[in-house]
């Protein structure tokens, strides 16, 4: 029996929900984001085959190097039930010849029905053609449930192709009074940590998210950090660690150039006018690629133009505070997470959070938080002015 299912406040949904219909499309974002770390740059797809009366008969995930997309794995699964069934989607199917055959094709010749998905796919060579496809061949489809949580698990993916440039996620952890290090002149050295360890634990399952890291010189030089993902789950790629230096100041003895390979790459953003060529020599000769600037490192719709072009969809930005500051005041920041500690550091001699000319404020949107111990993560996105 079809009824109307509650509608979360602000969707559009152009056709009647249907009784399992809500659990069933939870259930493939639940199966896309088993793709987390291994489809970049492509998105995150679950599929799920079930009869009209919510029995399931298939599932599917798509991973990148695996080929096959969720819909054909899912209509594999299923088999001959497939005929007369409806297939929830968790993002548009394809109608394109790509790395495989349309996925509209093989639900139309598996003889599914109707087609339930919450948004479109924004790839230009998808785009709603999925959807005509289907519909062209008698297919019922059903678009717009649950597309905020749709919209919000491909948000990388779905920025990337509608700006053509990577999603900017800014992660700083703070004091209390807004701190992002210590003042060494007071603190003892064996103190290194700002947060605890489960907000370090945190930082690393979203560094596997992202297909970059991006700090300034001065992280490099102040913290040495290794900058790589140590959440110990699969990831396809690997992920780039990218450094702003003007100057190629940092020393050839940090971990990141001495770490510096194919399956920990390094790339570093220098000022044409102001590099050394011979420090630009050294790096290349331990493994570090260096990009030199017309324009400079303050450039960064270009540093992100040429880091889309890698096929870089997203990036992990860490700091320091005056890069962070740089990204705010050119309103290049995507999303936003603190993670707060309950300490306060005191004093001018350690660096606030954000820095910079303070030239594009904003107050976040869709604020969510969690604890980690006595940590606050806070997350949000800039609200659109």
């Amino acid at each position: 029996m079809n009824r109307m299912a509650t509608i979360e406040q602000g969707e559009t949904i152009n056709q009647v929900v249907r009784e399992h219909d809500a659990p069933m499309m939870r259930r493939a974002l639940e199966l896309a984001a088993k793709g987390r770390g291994q489809v970049s740059p492509s998105p995150l797809v679950g599929c799920v085959i079930a009869s009209p009366q919510g029995e399931i008969f298939g599932e599917g995930v798509y991973l990148y190097e695996h080929i096959h997309h969720a819909e054909k794995l899912a209509l594999d699964q299923a088999g001959l039930r497939a005929h007369g069934a409806t297939a929830y989607v968790s993002l548009e199917p394809h109608a394109h010849h790509g790395r495989t055959p349309p996925c509209t094709e093989a639900l139309i010749q598996a003889g599914i029905v109707r087609v339930v998905a919450p948004i479109e796919d924004p790839n230009p060579l998808v785009a709603g053609r999925g959807f005509q496809a289907l519909r062209a061949a008698g297919v019922e489809v059903s678009i717009g449930l649950m597309k905020r949580e749709a919209a919000c698990q491909n948000e990388t993916y779905i920025h990337a192709m509608r700006y053509a440039r990577p999603f900017v996620h800014l992660k700083l952890a703070t004091s209390l009074d807004g701190r992002i290090n210590f003042n060494r002149q007071t603190t003892p050295d064996n103190v290194r940590w700002i947060t605890n360890t489960k907000s370090r634990i945190r930082v690393h399952e979203l560094r596997r998210e992202y297909d970059a890291i991006l700090v300034g010189a001065g992280t490099i030089k102040a913290d040495d950090p290794l900058l790589t993902d140590r959440s110990h789950k699969p990831r396809r790629r690997p992920l780039v660690r990218v450094i702003m230096d003007g100057k190629l100041s940092m020393p050839h003895n940090s971990r990141v150039v001495r770490t510096a390979d194919a399956e920990n790459p390094v790339l570093v953003f220098s000022d044409h006018a102001r590099a050394d060529l011979v420090r630009v020599r050294e790096l290349e000769r331990r493994g570090v690629e260096v990009e030199l600037l017309q324009n400079g490192t303050r450039d960064l719709v270009e540093i992100l133009a040429r880091l889309y072009r890698r096929s870089l969809q997203s990036v992990f930005l860490e700091g320091g505070s005056q890069l962070a500051g740089s990204f705010v005041d050119a309103g290049l920041i995507d999303k936003v997470s603190f993670f707060v500690a309950p300490l306060i550091i005191g004093g001018s001699a350690a660096t606030p959070a954000i820095n910079g000319m303070g030239l594009h404020t904003f107050r976040l949107r869709d604020v969510e938080r969690h604890a980690h111990g006595d940590d606050t993560e806070i997350t949000g996105y800039p609200e659109a002015k």
